[in-house]
Parts: C-alpha cells; sequence; structure tokens
C-alpha cells in the first residue's frame, strides 16, 4: 500500500484528486502548509506519490501532523472514536458536527478555500473519508513514525 492509498488516491483514473481526499490530506498537513499558497497547486493535480510527502518535506513532520489532528479529536471528547481508528479493530463513525467541533473555525475555513467545497458538504465528506484514511495510515494499531510513513509512498 502506498501513502496515498490511505487516501483512496493510489489507483485513481484520471489522476485528479477528490475535493474531500484533498481535505484529508490537507487536514495531515494543516500546521505546514497553512498560508504557503493553495494546497491544490502543491500536491499537483495529479497527486502523484511524491505530493503530500514532498509538500512535507518527504514525510517528515506527517505523523506528527498526524498525531496533532488525532489529539484535536481527543481534545474534543472524541477519544473512544480516535481509538477505534487507530486500533486495529471496528472503526466507529463521526458526526460532521463532531468533525466541526473537534478542528475548530480556522481549519474549516482554511480546507473550505482550499478544496473549494461548501462546508457542509466537507463536513460530511471528512465524517465519512476520515476513519477509514486514518485506519489506513496506522495498520499497526499504533501511530507510525515518520520513518514507518515513508515506506508507505
Amino acid at each position: 500500500m502506498g501513502f496515498l492509498d490511505a487516501f483512496g488516491t493510489g489507483n485513481r483514473r484520471g489522476g485528479g484528486m477528490s475535493p474531500i481526499m484533498l481535505g484529508l490530506m490537507g487536514l495531515l498537513a494543516y500546521r505546514t502548509l497553512k498560508g504557503k499558497g493553495r494546497l491544490a497547486d502543491m500536491l499537483g493535480t495529479g497527486a502523484a506519490a511524491g505530493g503530500l510527502g514532498s509538500a512535507l518535506g518527504g514525510t517528515t513532520g506527517a505523523s506528527s501532523g498526524l498525531k496533532d489532528l488525532l489529539d484535536r479529536f481527543r481534545q474534543n471528547g472524541q477519544e473512544d472514536k480516535v481509538q477505534s481508528w487507530v486500533s486495529t479493530g471496528a472503526n466507529k463513525p463521526i458526526a460532521a458536527n463532531e468533525i466541526e467541533q473537534a478542528l475548530g473555525e480556522e481549519r474549516i475555513e482554511w480546507l473550505m478555500e482550499q478544496t473549494g467545497m461548501p462546508r457542509q458538504q466537507l463536513l460530511e465528506g471528512l465524517s465519512g473519508e476520515l476513519p477509514r484514511a486514518i485506519d489506513k495510515l496506522t495498520p499497526d494499531g499504533r501511530l507510525p513514525t515518520d520513518e514507518e510513513l515513508s515506506r508507505l509512498q
């Protein structure tokens, strides 16, 4: 499995990336990418394997981005859901309003700008895809190191 396969982009025909997948990747790279231009431009419209990794300087920082994202959910009372996504068992769902609460206004506004998606569509898309993406990025039931993430490329 490649790193981008966690976002459903590895075998996408036409080479494009859906706005929601772009948003998922943006969540992981938020601290690194915010204020540096449009996320789609940095990742490239084809989202080639080096896309997010290149934007993050390889995958250095990707595991800290993942940890930061999961910590936001934990701090907002979603510990049981986060644990289910990271563990090897079934993923618990998360509602759009819970995503909204955990991410906060600044990140949501930034993601709307980056993806071109309306707020509710973005939040509903993230609520459907985030648990699956986190699950795929944590196949061993724990947060991977940057080195382990680099092997997923």
